[in-house]
């Protein structure tokens, strides 16, 4: 357990490294002006040279990139990640007010997602060749072609702008006070973007469950229990569906990223205030310091699901503890 706890410790503490470095050298060899990008072309040239010094000095733009990178990591030690000139705050505080947005979208998009892809692969693969297995692979393909903004863009053309089922976009109504907003506006506002980003999430999960299912149904010992009389229901529910869940939750815990990815463009085009549209924001904006933040966040995010998708895969599945076990004893005697 100590050797499981500190390797993947030390690949947290190098992902998070790098995930820094990155992002600073991205944001430092970007075309994007960030004294021009947030106060105007416009405004920049009717300025003096003295307050164009003072903004680009303001923003970092004068400071090397070493040591703007050097300055950030030797605050972030003592917990401080910078502050958000876009925002005008820290950027602990806009990740934490914006986090909840974005975490309450992918939670929903994720278990939906999850719940229907499973179904429908499972459905598709117990009637392969049928009507149904057809329109199940049609609808995936379909899915895992389209851009999620162009899907958005539907989604908001029919539902929020045709229809009026949903609001056009953000979090809370548009006019009402903060203390004012229910839970029942936040949902209502929430439903639609989640959906979005659900029905794209579905496509990988349906087809490789089905697959899985296919090899399931053709196994020995699903034929030995159809030869005990149990129906190909019986046998794929009490035997099969345990064998169908591990390959899908490990997959599920593995699509977070495309979900947060995802996040980012549902939540351009439906203007809700998640972390997706500040990093937008912050991107062409040249905040480096909410910029790397939110990617620390979003690299820390994925990392989690992946670690808590193989630790659940070794509850459900012993033979994997075994099969460590084995391959340990295996090397201390060799």
């Amino acid at each position: 357990m100590l050797s499981f706890i500190a390797r993947h410790f030390l690949k947290f503490v190098l992902l998070m490294l790098a995930a820094s470095v990155v992002a600073f050298v991205l944001v430092g060899i970007s075309p994007i002006d960030p004294v021009q990008a947030n106060v105007g072309q416009a405004a920049y040239l009717n300025m003096s040279p003295e307050k164009q010094a003072q903004l680009h000095e303001y923003w970092g733009t004068t400071t090397p990139l070493w040591e703007r990178y050097t300055h950030w990591f030797s605050s972030m030690l003592h917990g401080d990640l910078g502050t958000s000139l876009r925002f005008n705050a820290p950027v602990t505080q806009v990740i934490a007010t914006r986090s909840i947005n974005s975490l309450t979208l992918m939670a929903a998009a994720w278990v939906i997602s999850g719940i229907l892809g499973f179904a429908l692969g499972v459905v598709a693969g117990a009637n392969k060749g049928r009507l149904i297995d057809r329109a199940v692979k049609a609808y995936c393909f379909v899915l895992a072609s389209t851009p999620t903004f162009w899907l958005a863009l539907v989604f908001l053309m029919v539902f929020a702008v045709w229809l009026g089922w949903f609001p056009l976009g953000f979090s809370v109504p548009i006019g009402v006070a903060a203390s004012e907003v229910t839970v029942l506006d936040a949902l209502h506002h929430v439903v639609l973007p989640a959906l979005t980003l659900s029905v794209v999430g579905v496509a990988n999960i349906a087809l490789h469950t089905r697959e899985k299912t296919i090899d399931i149904l053709q196994s020995d010992f699903i034929r030995f229990a159809h030869t005990r009389g149990e129906s190909p229901r019986s046998a794929l529910l009490h035997h099969g569906l345990r064998n169908l869940a591990l390959p899908a939750l490990t997959l599920q815990f593995a699509s977070l990223s495309e979900i947060f990815g995802g996040s980012v463009l549902v939540e351009q085009v439906f203007s809700y205030p998640g972390l997706g549209q500040a990093a937008v924001t912050a991107g062409l904006g040249g905040d480096a310091a909410l910029l790397v933040g939110i990617t620390l966040v979003s690299a820390a995010f994925v990392f989690g699901g992946n670690l808590i998708a193989n630790v659940l895969y070794g509850v459900i599945d012993p033979r994997m503890r075994k099969k460590t076990l084995a391959e340990k004893v295996e090397a201390s005697h060799v």
